[in-house]
């Protein structure tokens, strides 16, 4: 912040706690207020009209309270412009602390648990460990995939079979460390509109939906030359490269006809965020673990 909004902060700040004392003693010691008075503020709320009074001296007392408060939390924290407080308390160096407590705390168990494979994890006498994959699958994954991870619109169900990449315990956990970037090319240009209709029927054929017999047959040859090279020629997709299983019925983006042809004319692209920054190797174990419980 420079100097002259630092300034500017202070004096406003200052200002409103030394404008509201006047206030208060100005009023306290008018003549108006030196004593009771039967003299009514002249509104009625409600049928009830108030006395015109000064502040009962507990009310009065409270308020200088509250400005004396004020002056000492402006003393010995943050709250003056650039002035950083006597205690030199920030909002960081407190997360910090928190953190480390917390490191120390639970970083042994972690440990006990990132000690057992992901297999182990899911037996019998480690639910607490599963659980705390849960807590930390809700405050990090939850939001695309879902509470009970059943993933939504552009984002992959976990509690099924079908897996882009494997859903090994290996191959979870490098996605976890790592995370995944998959892109569907656009075939707008190539293959004109009679063509993704054609091939979008073929597509739909794959996992015996209805379509268009005719163009389908069409739309095989134009498949085959176009996109078996990552769907493989049967449309089963292949892990390696994250292409999805076409034969399935199983659809990250719908599988109507429309969603389809979308899909194929405009391209799709997905991003699964690295967690190796955000989470330490002990946390991603447990999370795996409980993203490996889904499915089985």
């Amino acid at each position: 912040m420079s100097a002259f909004w630092s300034i500017w902060i202070s004096i406003i700040t200052l200002g409103v706690i030394v404008g509201v004392t006047w206030l208060l003693f100005a009023t306290r010691k008018s003549e108006k207020f030196k004593e009771t008075t039967e003299e009514t503020v002249g509104h009625s709320f409600d049928g009830i009209e108030e006395y015109d009074n000064p502040l009962p001296k507990w009310w009065f007392n409270m308020f200088l309270i509250t400005v004396v408060f004020a002056l000492g939390y402006l003393a010995l924290y943050p709250g003056l412009g650039n002035f950083k407080g006597l205690l030199g308390w920030t909002s960081t160096n407190q997360w910090e602390k928190e953190m480390a407590h917390a490191e120390q705390v639970y970083k042994p168990v972690f440990a006990k648990y990132a000690a057992l494979s992901i297999e182990e994890l899911n037996q019998p006498g480690n639910e607490n460990g599963l659980k705390m994959g849960q807590r930390m699958f809700a405050n990090n994954c939850s939001v695309c995939h879902g509470v009970g991870g059943v993933g939504a619109y552009g984002f992959p169900n976990l509690t099924d079979d079908d897996w882009l990449y494997g859903g090994s315990p290996e191959t979870i956990v490098q996605t976890l460390i790592n995370g995944r970037q998959g892109g569907m090319p656009a075939f707008a240009a190539t293959l004109g509109e009679d063509g993704v209709q054609d091939v979008s029927h073929y597509v739909r054929s794959l996992s015996g939906q209805d379509h268009d017999v005719a163009a389908a047959d069409r739309g095989q040859a134009t498949f085959n030359s176009v996109c078996a090279a990552c769907h493989m020629p049967t449309g089963e997709g292949m892990q390696a490269l994250g292409a999805p299983n076409l034969t399935d019925n199983v659809w990250l983006y719908g599988g109507d006809f429309a969603q389809i042809a979308h899909t194929i004319r405009a391209g799709r692209a997905g991003v699964m965020p690295a967690q190796k920054d955000l989470l330490s190797e002990d946390k991603i174990q447990l999370i795996a673990a409980y993203v490996y419980s889904f499915s089985k």
